[in-house]
């Protein structure tokens, strides 16, 4: 046989709005967006969370007593905490963190202008290096343009070398010019012992004179001339026509030592002695060396740009 059913539950009167009331507040609060439900914000900004509410509920509820009904919840002391500073970004540990770094990266104003102005400068050198060195390579690239398109005058032209003669030549022509030095003093000699006039002063002008010839051949013999064409020739020359000189100008300075002495002067006129033709013969053969050294003097100084002489201004 079938089981009987059993009798149905009688229903059970619906609950009442007190009740639904109670039954709300036992139970715990939905978490929120926050683990813990903890509100963002500062700590003095929210509350301590309901599971705390039994912590400091009394068994007996006597310990609520004088702060409110038995059975209420004491709440924790309130902590303020000291407000962060103001960083403009973040909260909490991480916004101090950044507020601090924020203030290490922050410069002066004058820090700043400082660095730019560096920048500048050093960007105003690098440009005016680059500017010089462009110049300088154009100029280089220009010099070496020209320097292949001109041919050097130095390759046409024959490497000069120096002449050894020349220097010789100068040395010896600074001796040819002191030579005539004393020749109008010898002709105004002559010209007194002849007509008898001066002849203390026209003896001593002859012998200076000779003096002179002799050291014209002293100096010559201490140059060097071996450089010099035809140097033996017209050194020959030139010793020969001084010494001959200096021979003819003792002659006559003796003929005036004569011509003082007693019938020295017949009539106003000097007595011709041996003398005068010792030194007319000596006369004779210095001017024919002095011809000669002409001769192989003048190619010489026209070659090297010097003073030419005559015969008669040796």
């Amino acid at each position: 046989m079938p089981s009987p059913v059993p009798p149905a539950a009688p229903p059970q009167p619906a609950p009442s709005r007190r009740r639904r009331q109670q039954q709300q507040e036992q139970q715990p609060p939905k978490p929120t967006g926050s683990p813990f439900a903890i509100r963002p914000g500062r700590p003095g900004d929210r509350p301590p969370p309901s599971e705390f509410d039994g912590l400091f509920r009394s068994d007996d509820g006597a310990a609520g007593a004088g702060a409110g009904s038995p059975g209420e919840t004491q709440q924790l002391p309130q902590f303020t905490a000291p407000a962060p500073a103001d960083s403009g970004g973040g909260h909490g540990g991480h916004g101090g963190r950044g507020a601090r770094a924020g203030r290490r990266r922050r410069m002066s104003p004058a820090v700043l202008i400082g660095i730019v102005i560096a920048g500048c400068g050093i960007a105003g050198l690098a440009a005016g290096a680059a500017l010089s060195a462009g110049g300088d390579d154009e100029k280089k690239d220009d010099n070496t343009t020209l320097g292949s398109s001109e041919p050097s005058a130095t390759e046409d032209e024959p490497t000069k070398k120096a002449d050894p003669a020349e220097p010789q030549a100068k040395a010896l022509d600074a001796l040819l010019k002191d030579s005539n030095n004393s020749r109008s003093a010898v002709i105004n000699a002559v010209n007194n012992i002849k007509s008898c006039k001066a002849l203390p002063k026209a003896a001593s002008d002859l012998r200076t004179a000779a003096r002179q010839r002799n050291d014209l051949v002293t100096r010559l013999g201490k140059l060097t001339v071996d450089k010099l064409p035809n140097q033996a020739q017209l050194t020959a020359s030139l010793t020969k026509a001084w010494k001959s000189s200096a021979q003819a100008d003792n002659q006559y300075a003796a003929w005036a030592d004569q011509t003082r002495g007693k019938k020295g002067c017949p009539k106003g006129q000097a007595r011709r002695t041996g003398r005068v033709g010792a030194a007319e013969r000596a006369s004779g053969e210095a001017t024919a060396a002095k011809r000669k050294a002409a001769e192989l003097w003048n190619p010489l100084a026209g070659k090297y740009g010097l003073t030419k002489h005559e015969a008669t201004q040796l």
